[in-house]
């Protein structure tokens, strides 16, 4: 079998320690290194060596960073090759400016060591990050029987190449994201948060988010309103002072609120699709759309069984229309067929019911989330085996999986 070729990067920065510096983590990441602390002239010897991307600061005498990626954007033997900042400029003008010149990717100094190499990743293969914080719904649990998939309740990230970062759900996972956040040394974060509603499995951890009280940082918080009351009302009510002992006015980083209905938007250049689901109050699925694919967020959402007087069947084909062909469908699967029996109208779904809709919708792969509180690690293993074979018995070409709580997938 023939050896991978070696990713090959080329380093364009007058400062001689940070050259050095990510030299070292690339050549340890399996990258070949070429290095240069002049950009004079030197997109001649980058356009015949060819490298699968070019770093280059943008404080440098004579070309700096922003006209040396219009050259190796603009030179015809460089098509195939990324362009990444790497700068100490932290703001968010020049940012923006580097991607207007055609960066594909933007990186701040100092870098950090245990992120750098990951992040060129990230971007020369230009996927998603998709992490699962908490898969569990309705309640956290604890106990030696919830070890494997974890006890926390709804969130998940979506981490894209041009650093957008995309959180799903403020339930009690967003804990352990916070806190991973923070662990990487993470500064001037610029999240966006998406609540499918306001029950308290999805919101009640917004407050022990750690970046928010971390000046610098930013995020917007989208999702449904409930009529009268708004997105921020809802949020920031949980923690008045007779619920909770830190008010909403103390968050040292920048938080905004956007009210969503069903509907088409771009945000941070993304394209999301929402959908009105079958639950009690107003609650919204999520469909990102990325250069090709998607990932579809659908919790929570009950689908009636066909022997139910409530069943809707015009609601699950145009959910199976809101899902088709997606890349990654998290979706409600809380109970059993035998649960869902004595649980009809408590909003959430059963296997069966999600089966038919991945295969019916052509999804690629089927996550299984929002896991009932009374079910064991043992009790989401046989939902998970009921699903596969399921899918197997249709011959279906979708793939299960059972996420378990900090496991990570590239989309």
């Amino acid at each position: 079998m023939a050896k991978k070729k070696k990713p090959s990067c080329y380093i364009v920065d007058d400062d001689p320690f940070a050259v050095e510096a990510m030299a070292v983590l690339l050549k340890d990441a399996g990258f070949s290194v070429t290095t240069s602390t002049k950009s004079i002239g030197i997109i001649d010897d980058i356009a015949k060596k060819k490298p699968d991307v070019v770093l280059g600061d943008i404080m440098m005498p004579g070309v700096d960073g922003f006209q040396l990626c219009k050259q190796v954007r603009g030179h015809k033997a460089l098509k195939k090759s990324k362009y990444i900042i790497v700068s100490a400029k932290a703001y968010e003008f020049d940012q923006k400016r580097s991607f207007e010149f055609g960066a594909h990717g933007y990186i701040r100094k100092p870098i950090n060591r245990e992120t750098f190499s990951d992040k060129i990743n990230r971007i020369l293969d230009d996927h998603i990050d998709m992490r699962f914080w908490g898969v569990r719904g309705t309640l956290p649990v604890s106990g030696k029987d919830r070890l494997k998939y974890g006890g926390n309740t709804s969130c998940v990230t979506l981490e894209f190449p041009r650093e957008q970062f995309f959180i799903f759900d403020g339930g009690s996972g967003i804990k352990n994201l916070g806190d991973w956040l923070l662990s990487q040394q993470r500064k001037g974060i610029q999240g966006k948060i998406f609540i499918s509603h306001p029950h308290w499995d999805h919101i009640n951890a917004f407050p022990f988010f750690g970046p928010l009280y971390m000046q610098g940082n930013e995020f917007e918080v989208l999702g449904a309103n409930q009529g009268d009351k708004t997105m921020r009302e809802m949020v920031s009510a949980q923690m008045e002072g007779v619920y909770f002992p830190i008010t909403f006015s103390q968050f040292a980083a920048r938080v905004y609120f956007r009210d969503l209905e069903e509907e088409k938007i771009t945000v941070d250049e993304i394209e999301v699709e929402t959908k009105l689901l079958s639950h009690p109050g107003k609650c919204l699925g999520y469909r990102v759309n990325y250069n090709g694919r998607s990932v579809c967020y659908i919790t929570d959402n009950e689908m009636y069984v066909e022997t139910s007087p409530s069943y809707n069947p015009h609601y699950e084909k145009r959910l199976a229309e809101f899902i088709q062909g997606t890349d990654a469908l998290i979706t409600d699967c809380t109970y059993t067929d035998d649960e869902y029996a004595t649980k009809e109208g408590w909003g959430h779904s059963c296997i069966s019911k999600v089966v038919n809709l991945a295969d019916m919708a052509k999804v690629k792969n089927l996550y299984l989330f929002h896991h009932d509180p009374d079910q064991k690690d043992d009790d989401i293993d046989k939902k998970y085996e009921t699903a596969s074979k399921m899918l197997r018995a249709r011959k279906s070409k979708t793939k299960c999986i059972a996420p378990k709580e900090g496991d990570s997938f590239r989309i």
